[in-house]
């Protein structure tokens, strides 16, 4: 098959997306399919091009991607590289690729990628996609609003609200008592997020909050073991547990090799893996991930399970969640690769 891979965007994971997407085209190029990594905002050239036959050229005008860097990417910087200086958030030449292409494997991370309105747009141009459509992203990518529906259906989920810049944020008015977790509405990677014990350190923690987003979910703060479960068409993987060496499991942490020790899978009871397994799926059902999807749990000392939220595009990086799982039940990343485009080509049948 003729497969872009799509990577990059203007998120605060953009380089995440790069390292998932290197790894995903270079299995898939194993496989035997023809792919291009193209960054979906800088495009391919800046003019117009001749396009036939570029996938006989696909290495050659695939993107070169470097390491994930400790902290996230200036996005100006980003913006200020682009060529043509253009508001479309395609880049050049973008739409014709993705429309040229049997599927295009989406190996983007946060807003614009996880959001649905790529896959919307997608929907419109006729292009199809790997992962879930447009209104089960929208609905993951809000934590405020999954949070909600979690709740709603009987998923045990943090007690939280959220919160919009310049709305009253006294902790007693919004029911929440310190220690809490603030953290943007729609960010991935831990990007933005705080365990705050102080006010002060409250204080601190929206003003670093709100330099990403605009809204944010303030939650009540969980102590416990923390850990993720993956779902490939509404089937659960195994739990796998993520102990970090410091701190909690935030972008340093899950980029960098060494800096968590994660476990696959998890040394659990069967019948709390089993539950945690079970939540998984109810997830992926109440938000109608159905593709693959990953969710995020703590376990606290009391053995309560709690969900913090799903993921509709799972990291697939060398440090990566999913793949772990999968390996775990005899399913090789190559292998896991293709099944995602299998179960997502099916959609289209």
């Amino acid at each position: 098959m003729k497969i872009i891979v799509l990577t990059g965007g203007l998120s605060t994971e953009r380089d995440v997306s790069f390292k998932t997407g290197e790894m995903v085209a270079k299995a898939l190029r194993e496989n035997g399919h023809q792919v291009i990594l193209l960054d979906v905002f800088m495009g391919y050239s800046d003019k117009k091009e001749d396009l036939t036959g570029i996938f006989d050229r696909a290495k050659e005008v695939s993107v070169k991607v470097e390491g994930i860097p400790e902290v996230a990417p200036d996005l100006a910087k980003v913006k200020a590289q682009r060529k043509d200086q253009s508001e479309n958030f395609f880049g050049p030449n973008v739409i014709e690729l993705c429309q040229m292409a049997d599927i295009v494997f989406m190996a983007l991370h946060g807003e614009n990628g996880e959001n649905g309105k790529l896959q919307a747009a997608f929907d419109l141009l006729g292009i199809r996609y790997t992962g879930s459509g447009y209104l089960s992203s929208a609905l993951a990518m809000d934590k405020g609003m999954s949070k909600q529906l979690f709740a709603d259906n009987g998923i045990p989920t943090p007690v939280g609200v959220s919160l919009k810049r310049g709305e009253k944020k006294d902790l007693a008015a919004l029911g929440i008592d310190l220690p809490c977790v603030v953290k943007p509405c729609c960010g991935g990677s831990s990007i933005g997020v705080s365990i705050v014990r102080t006010q002060e350190e409250y204080e601190a923690a929206l003003l670093e909050a709100f330099r990403w987003e605009d809204e944010l979910v303030i939650e009540k703060y969980v102590e416990g073991r923390e850990f993720s479960v993956g779902v490939i068409d509404y089937k659960a993987l195994p739990v796998i547990e993520i102990a970090p060496v410091e701190g909690f499991y935030d972008y340093k942490n899950k980029y960098k090799a060494g800096s968590a020790v994660e476990t696959c899978p998890a040394d659990l009871p069967e019948t709390v893996a089993g539950q945690m397994q079970r939540y998984a799926e109810q997830v992926a059902r109440v938000l109608g991930l159905d593709t693959y999807s990953r969710s995020d749990f703590l376990l606290d000392k009391d053995n309560r399970i709690f969900c913090l939220e799903a993921n509709t595009l799972p990291g697939m990086t060398p440090t990566s969640l999913l793949p772990q799982e999968a390996k775990a039940v005899g399913m090789d990343f190559n292998q896991l690769c293709e099944k995602l485009i299998e179960i997502s080509l099916q959609k289209y049948s």
